[in-house]
């Protein structure tokens, strides 16, 4: 198992992708304010630990990607030129998300229907269709996975074997308390995110992308993490899109996923690894909004942006 301390896993990015909030605190009539000793604990997402190995064959010896190849698979890959993402049908879990039952009852259908959407996509792009990624929901403040061991409220995916997404239920119960639709709305653009590296890692972008990485040094590799990054969250905002009649993505829960998804990014001081609020707010309506007529991964090209757009 390789280990990261949770400061090292914010500069990094590959088989651990955590969500898509770099800070994010409620909209002002429910904010806490700063210093209090009640206050949100401020949702981290992360980056990505470097894959286990078990200490016998380095990644990049065994990954078989180069520079050219790599490349390609992040710049041209037919995850691109993949159909509308189809409606999945799935209506919001009527249930509250005040403990942890629910918080896990509600991940999990959200999780199921995520599958049944993306699957036929990954299929049609030549990926590792039929993978369902497990669902852990926990209340740890550590958790030890084979990607290493991530500390902290923080949401994250590792790609070990068929994918881990991994969601923090206190945050969410204590988001409830303060509101409810904010809750429901970080829930789940959380777990949208989340799935959306699980769709970059059956089309082995997020493979490649890691290697790149890996291979880079100071604002280039923080540049491929946003990279990364955003795309995932167009993705996991390109599924809420498409599923938006059977699950009223409208009104008051609109407005807070708006907020989530324009108060969304790096912070001040940390490393520039997620992308500044406005480029999360551009990319995850790009992928909301699709073309007019659907959502789809081509609108995710994150890979194709100018420098501005992923700064």
């Amino acid at each position: 198992m390789y280990n990261l301390s949770s400061m090292k896993l914010r500069g990094l990015v590959g088989v651990i992708a955590l969500a898509g909030c770099a800070a994010l605190a409620l909209p002002s009539a429910q904010a806490t304010p700063a210093g209090a000793t009640d206050g949100l604990p401020i949702p981290v997402p992360g980056a990505a630990a470097k894959p286990a190995d078990s200490g016998r064959r380095s990644i990049e010896a065994t990954s078989g990607w180069n520079a050219s190849s790599s490349y390609n698979a992040v710049r041209y890959a037919k995850l691109y030129n993949t159909p509308y993402v189809p409606a999945s049908g799935c209506k919001r879990p009527n249930v509250a998300l005040n403990t942890e039952a629910r918080v896990r009852y509600f991940e999990t259908e959200l999780a199921r229907c995520l599958y049944a959407a993306w699957n036929p996509i990954v299929w049609r792009a030549g990926g590792r269709y039929n993978v369902k990624p497990t669902l852990v929901v926990h209340g740890y403040t550590t958790i030890n996975t084979s990607c290493g061991k991530v500390t902290g409220p923080t949401s994250f995916y590792c790609s070990t074997g068929s994918g881990t997404i991994y969601i923090p239920w206190r945050q969410i119960v204590t988001y409830y308390g303060q509101d409810p639709t904010f809750a429901v709305a970080y829930a789940t653009n959380t777990i949208a995110h989340e799935y959306g590296h699980h769709v970059q890692s059956m089309t082995s972008i997020l493979t490649a992308s890691w290697w790149r990485q890996q291979h880079m040094t100071g604002d280039a590799a923080l540049a491929e993490s946003r990279r990364r990054e955003l795309q995932a969250s167009c993705l996991g905002s390109a599924y809420i899109g498409a599923n938006k009649v059977a699950y009223p993505m409208s009104g008051g829960l609109l407005t807070q996923w708006k907020y989530v998804v324009s108060h969304s990014g790096d912070m001040a001081g940390q490393p520039r690894d997620h992308g500044s609020w406005t480029n999360h707010n551009f990319w995850s309506l790009a992928g909301f909004n699709g073309d007019g007529h659907g959502t789809h991964a081509g609108s995710c090209q994150t890979w194709a942006a100018a420098a501005t757009r992923i700064s």
